[in-house]
């Protein structure tokens, strides 16, 4: 069904029915189209003020300047007066309607703010690198994109995953620098320029154009699958391979440095490159889970209310290295991350991400099983000074409440017996004196052919016990042997 179909159909549910109906169906609605759409956000447009060493479009009379040696494909959205220009030896320029160039003369009037006969020059592109975080912009419809509203996520997650749509915008020019990699990177789509590729065969025969050359360059070179995340509990990225990778590309203008944080006990999520404050929720999950069931949970039950304005939260599937008595095995096993910050500043720092935090761990524990969550882990930084939340732990087992119930039955159950025990239990076990006789003669035990048969009774045995003392502990009838417990009086068993 057409999604605005189906838009038009929530407005219906939303105007005639209750609001928990309504998110049942945005619920639905995620299911059925829960892509992730990432955008390139650097252009080489001429018009692009950033893209010129005086951070500003030539001005007419200008000599404009394109470094020979560099290769490069511009988009040009008007017509442009200039003095003079250099243009590289590999380079194109990819005119809209109208577009051009024309001689500058002395005579035209300049713009205001322009030096008549300044230089202009283009600014390097080949900087700009495709694992570098910073340079997309994620969101989970192309409607998000255009509003920008977009997704927060890991570092990892920022750079293309395995079952993201990529999009180099329409109408914007760019160059790329793809490095060489033991990971494919493998995508379900891409679209450069208004042209979408959903066949890898398709794209291999545009990226040996020659606009593709200038678009993209380096070693490296995406694979169109056209494939989507089929499992329900959620897909990984598939970026974890390349997690040096990407924090190099992301640190590489700050001399490998991360930004300062002001929380005493910072966390580091898997897949990110920085420590943060805020909080981390960790969750395993069985079968039932579904991630963007639950994802629409967080939403619409939690960072939809006012109190959350300013807090973001990532949601995602990652591989996390399990470990015991500080000794990390090997293997890793798959669990759901929730990164929760805020934009709280000084000591507030992180203080709305551990109440939602601390919100969502309630929810576990209250409507957990409900989601396929059997267990819930939640870690604090924030930056307040206050040991009880810097760094704190929580963990909460979601399975373990049913079992926590059944204990506390059998506590009870004991309690109450211990209680009744005078009355409950002489009938419960017989006294010695109400037991049958067991027979004439005195078990000696079987005969083990390892060893010689015993030949004598504790009674008999040199040494240990002698004279009356051998009756003391045991007494010995006819009917066998039988010990007096001290707990009960003898009289009461031949009154």
């Amino acid at each position: 069904m057409n999604p605005t179909v189906y838009l038009l159909f929530l407005l219906l549910i939303k105007t005639f029915c209750n609001q928990s109906v309504f998110y049942g169906y945005i619920i639905f609605l995620a299911d059925v189209a829960g892509a992730v759409y990432k955008q390139w956000i650097p252009n080489t447009n001429f018009e692009n003020a950033s893209n010129w060493d005086k951070n500003r479009v030539p001005c007419p009379g200008d000599t404009i300047i394109f470094e020979n040696s560099k290769k490069l494909s511009v988009f040009v959205q008007s017509t442009h007066r200039t003095a003079g220009m250099y243009i590289p030896w590999d380079g194109e320029f990819i005119l809209a309607s109208g577009a051009g160039f024309a001689a500058y003369s002395t005579h035209s009037s300049s713009d205001p703010g322009c030096e008549i006969g300044s230089t202009t020059t283009f600014r390097d592109a080949d900087s700009y690198q495709w694992l570098d975080p910073e340079l997309w912009h994620a969101a989970s419809s192309t409607d998000d994109l255009e509003s920008g509203n977009y997704l927060f996520s890991v570092h990892e997650e920022r750079v293309p995953c395995q079952y993201d749509d990529v999009i180099f915008p329409a109408g914007n020019s760019f160059r790329v620098n793809i490095q060489p990699s033991d990971q494919m990177i493998e995508l379900k789509s891409i679209s450069v320029m208004g042209q979408k590729f959903t066949r890898d065969a398709d794209f291999a025969r545009y990226m040996q154009s020659n606009t593709a050359k200038l678009q993209f360059h380096g070693q490296g070179s995406p694979k169109v699958t056209n494939t989507k995340c089929n499992d329900k509990t959620g897909c990984t990225c598939g970026n974890s391979g390349e997690h040096e990778n990407i924090c190099s590309a992301l640190l590489q203008h700050s001399e490998n440095v991360c930004p300062g944080v002001v929380c005493m006990h910072p966390l580091r999520p898997v897949g990110h490159c920085c420590d943060i404050c805020g909080a981390i929720v960790s969750l395993q999950y069985s079968s039932d889970f579904e991630i963007e069931k639950y994802r629409n949970r967080l939403i619409f039950t939690f960072l939809s209310l006012a109190k959350y304005t300013g807090v973001q939260i990532a949601i995602s599937k990652v591989y996390k290295p399990q470990s015991t008595l500080r000794i990390i095995l090997q293997e890793s096993v798959p669990e759901i991350q929730v990164v929760i910050i805020d934009n709280k500043t000084g000591s507030e720092t992180g203080a709305s991400a551990e109440q939602l935090a601390s919100e969502i761990m309630t929810d576990v524990t209250n409507h957990g099983q409900s989601f396929g969550i059997v267990r819930g882990t939640m870690q604090i930084a924030t930056g307040s000074n206050s040991s009880q939340s810097s760094g704190r732990k929580t963990v909460i087992d979601v399975t373990a409440s049913v079992f926590g119930v059944l204990c506390l039955l059998l506590v009870g159950t004991i309690i109450f017996l211990l209680k009744t025990r005078t009355t409950s239990f002489p009938r419960f076990w017989k006294r010695n004196c109400d037991l049958e006789p067991f027979g004439t003669t005195f078990d000696k035990g079987f005969d083990n052919p390892m060893f010689d048969t015993p030949e004598y009774t504790p009674a008999d045995v040199p040494g240990l016990y002698s004279g009356e003392d051998a009756l003391k502990g045991g007494i010995v009838k006819e009917s066998g042997i039988y010990f007096i417990n001290p707990l009960y009086d003898e009289d009461e068993c031949n009154g």
